[in-house]
């Protein structure tokens, strides 16, 4: 149980590192996006989904910059490998290594075991959007500029319930299957061409990621609150995946 808390905290200390220094990045070059910003959305007028995200953070300053950068390309992209990977490999891979009915001979019920799998996956997952957003105030404080600890850790929920119910979709799949790498190809090619459906104006509105862009989080900081519209449909997929993951590995045979 050790060896398996341990390595979760390091694969979890390992995607922190990876999310602080992309938010790193992106706060050292806000003072040049700032002064550049006519330039940019000269250069980003052809592509009206690219357009409009650049007169979103034109329109809401550093907030939008930040929701941008770190919740929109960093912790939705880089979250939702993430997400995938760590899934995909929890169950699948124990049977794919053939070392399932170890795991099932701990003398602890399948549900206890499947669930502290999955609550460490999770973990390794949301608790870096949460430990990074954290860190934002005292990074924009370098340039006199600052976020709402509130807004952030607001923002952070919505981003850790986006990133669990992909995580949960891909746990469940990995409960029915045995094959991790298959999983992770699939879904991540699927991540992919949902995140380019974005930027494809007529297309963008079937794209899940529309759940997670710069004015859903701005419109959670500008009204002080959670938007439970798309916040209740992402905990029930989750909780779902969860239930039918759990019958399934109880009706697992090695």
């Amino acid at each position: 149980m050790f060896k398996g808390t341990r390595g979760y905290i390091t694969y979890g200390l390992g995607f922190f590192v990876v999310l602080e220094i992309m938010l790193v990045a992106a706060v050292y070059w806000w003072p040049t996006f700032e002064e550049n910003l006519p330039s940019i959305k000269a250069i980003a007028a052809p592509i009206q989904m690219l357009s409009d995200l650049v007169d979103q953070v034109d329109q809401f300053g550093v907030s939008g910059y930040i929701v941008g950068q770190h919740f929109f390309k960093g912790c939705s992209a880089l979250g939702t490998a993430a997400a995938v990977l760590f899934a995909a490999n929890s169950v699948a891979g124990e049977a794919h290594r053939g070392t399932m009915e170890i795991w099932l001979a701990r003398p602890v019920s399948r549900t206890r075991l499947m669930t502290e799998r999955w609550l460490g996956g999770l973990f390794v997952v949301i608790g870096p959007v949460f430990l990074t957003s954290a860190t934002v105030p005292a990074l924009l404080g370098m340039f006199d500029k600052t976020m709402d600890m509130s807004d952030l850790m607001r923002c952070s929920l919505h981003m850790g319930a986006f990133l669990a119910a992909i995580y949960s979709v891909s746990f469940l799949w990995s409960c029915l299957s045995s094959e991790p790498m298959r999983i992770s190809f699939v879904m991540l090619f699927l991540s992919v061409m949902v995140f380019a459906l974005y930027l494809v104006e007529g297309v963008t509105h079937y794209s899940l990621y529309r759940l997670v862009e710069i004015k859903v989080f701005m419109r959670i900081i500008t009204k002080d609150a959670m938007d439970w519209r798309l916040l209740a449909p992402m905990l029930a997929c989750t909780a779902f995946a969860y239930g039918l993951s759990l019958r399934a590995f109880q009706r697992r045979v090695p």
